[in-house]
């Protein structure tokens, strides 16, 4: 059976933020949670500590011994022991790093469009953004960085999305050796979350920026929450490169918010048993995305989108519909609830991202509805 086979009748029984958050007629495919069931041994390793009782504090070096299991297995590289911490999460992890190695009035370089937490992190602690947007075919524009790198604000670090969130790219081995260089020439402390690092299409190569030599001064945030859909343990890791010793040297007393004993136990299960799982996941989302691909060219033609390998996530432009605003008018009109594309960057309110971790079936009744709204 798919793994992508719950009905929306199933779906609405969940108590989450996907499916509480708009009224019961609207079709959520918003934020990133997956509409599937855990992989069996998640499901057991978690059952089996709540009935033993094994709630406590966590303790050991599992987590990270499982990451550097699977980055071997998966990529061809081991960390060593010393290169990894645990986190509270992605989140928290760039948090402590930023707050540890930057002071307050820095510039902190990011790529619009991308993840809205990064700008929040950055804003809400006395930082200073500087932007430099991905280009107009979605990839990393090298020359801008570097301009940005030299310019009056030069920035302390640079918080790049590895793939990238909205819009899928997947950076190949040759930006991110480019980036290091630049990093490296400039003195900028390059945090890279790789939060999506399994998430890419069948037969796309990922490359983990810390298997760059020329970027071992960066610093990886982790956690297996989004590939193995594990959001509510919250969990996560730092890694780091070989030349990057002092940026955990710096991290703050906040850093030591861990991972909790539960989020050990389920994310530790996950990278163990559920590669295979995850690698199947992707196996679907591949056919969804190409099911959106002719929904589209059939039904909404005015909408524009260039599917890319990485994440479960559609980046949509919706400019040539007219709308003041098409994820208000999607679901007041259409009753689907989409991302709006301004919460990724003020310059992209023609934009909407979709969630395609769902059922085809799901997929194909909200752009119907899309359709039928216009």
């Amino acid at each position: 059976m798919a793994l992508f086979s719950l009905t929306e009748a199933e779906l609405r029984t969940r108590t989450s933020l996907k499916w509480q958050v708009f009224d019961p007629d609207v079709l959520p495919l918003w934020v990133a949670e997956m509409d599937l069931h855990q992989h069996p041994a998640v499901v057991d390793a978690v059952t089996d500590a709540m009935h033993t009782g094994d709630t406590g504090y966590p303790w050991g070096t599992r987590y990270a011994e499982a990451y550097a299991d699977m980055a071997e297995a998966r990529w061809g590289w081991r960390p060593a022991p010393e290169q990894v911490r645990r986190s509270g999460d992605v989140m928290n992890a760039i948090l402590a790093l930023l707050v540890g190695n930057t002071a307050e009035g820095d510039h902190i370089v990011i790529n619009p469009p991308v993840y809205p937490p990064f700008w929040q992190v950055i804003e809400g602690y006395r930082r200073h953004i500087t932007q430099v947007p991905l280009t107009a075919s979605g990839r990393l524009d090298l020359a801008a960085l570097e301009a940005a790198f030299t310019g009056p604000d030069a920035p302390a670090a640079y918080l790049l999305c590895s793939p990238h969130n909205p819009n899928g790219t997947v950076h190949t081995a040759d930006e991110l050796a480019a980036v290091g260089r630049l990093c490296a020439e400039h003195g900028v402390l390059l945090v890279v979350d790789e939060i999506h690092a399994v998430l890419v299409d069948p037969g796309v190569p990922f490359t983990p920026v810390l298997t760059v030599p020329e970027a071992q001064h960066a610093v990886v945030a982790f956690s297996a929450g989004k590939g193995w859909n594990l959001a509510a343990f919250k969990a996560g890791l730092f890694i780091r490169g070989t030349q990057a010793r002092t940026a955990f040297d710096n991290l703050p007393p906040l850093a030591n918010q861990s991972t909790s004993q539960m989020g050990t136990i389920a994310h530790t299960a996950a990278l163990r048993h559920a590669q295979g799982w995850v690698d199947e996941v992707m196996v679907e989302v591949a056919a969804n995305k190409r099911l959106l691909g002719e929904l589209l060219a059939d039904r909404l033609p005015g909408v524009s989108w260039t599917p890319a390998p990485g994440t479960y996530l559609a980046w949509l432009d919706c400019s040539a519909l007219g709308l003041d605003s098409p994820r208000n008018h999607f679901l007041t009109r259409a009753r689907v609830a989409l991302n709006d594309g301004t919460d990724f960057g003020a310059d992209y309110g023609q934009f909407v991202r979709m969630n395609l971790a769902t059922a085809p079936a799901i997929i194909t009744e909200a752009v119907e509805r899309m359709a039928a709204s216009l």
